[in-house]
């Protein structure tokens, strides 16, 4: 009785605002976090000094906090809460110069996994390959199934919803993705991303503005 009374109390404490949220591990549907250097075991859709666990991946946890989402990855460095806005656990702003091809190119990650990307405006979303996907660990088979035609021939493409996908310092949350049974270089950073940015080009300097 004792124990079920204390953990009603630490799930009803979320009247302060956290300022940081790292994971240590996972128990089952539970994360261990510490936060604000305290530490916590939060059950999926629980509350804990205003931080709700929205979710659980093999690589961190999503969090919420003011309606606000952000990803805090296992093992990772503390996640800064309420800073920057619209979902974004970083900055506002992204800056690409283009390559010597002309192609834009940016490290980030999807679901916390690191990426490759080439700017894609002709693509509709995200875009990357069975082998990438296999990779971050995706349960792409589990999307919706379509056919594509490429170079090599009609393949077979399953529709996702990437958890976060980060370029520099800013991550957009909830993106829609294709996973295609081909081979690709890169992922491609379609308008399911870039959508959520005001775009402006300037030379061979392209600058994403993250919308409000």
């Amino acid at each position: 009785m004792n124990r079920c009374l204390a953990a009603l109390v630490l799930l009803c404490a979320g009247v302060a605002s956290a300022q940081t949220v790292s994971m240590s591990g996972r128990l089952g549907d539970k994360a261990l976090l510490m936060i604000d250097g305290s530490p916590r075991t939060v059950a999926v859709g629980a509350t804990v000094q205003g931080v709700k666990l929205a979710s659980l991946t093999s690589e961190g946890a999503v969090v919420e906090l003011a309606g606000k989402r952000y990803t805090v990855p296992m093992g990772g460095t503390p996640v800064s809460l309420g800073a920057g806005g619209g979902g974004s656990d970083g900055g506002t702003r992204v800056v690409l110069t283009a390559g010597s091809g002309g192609h834009f190119m940016s490290t980030g990650a999807i679901n916390g996994k690191p990426v490759e990307f080439m700017v894609d405006t002709g693509a509709t979303t995200v875009a990357l390959s069975a082998v990438d996907a296999d990779r971050i660990g995706l349960k792409y088979k589990d999307g919706q199934r379509g056919l594509a035609s490429t170079a090599g021939g009609v393949v077979p493409v399953y529709r996702v919803n990437l958890t976060s996908v980060r370029v520099g310092e800013v991550t957009v949350y909830g993106v829609d993705a294709t996973v295609v049974q081909a081979q690709m270089p890169f992922v491609l950073l379609g308008n399911s991303f870039l959508s959520r940015f005001q775009m402006t080009r300037v030379n061979d300097m392209m600058t994403l503005e993250k919308r409000p």
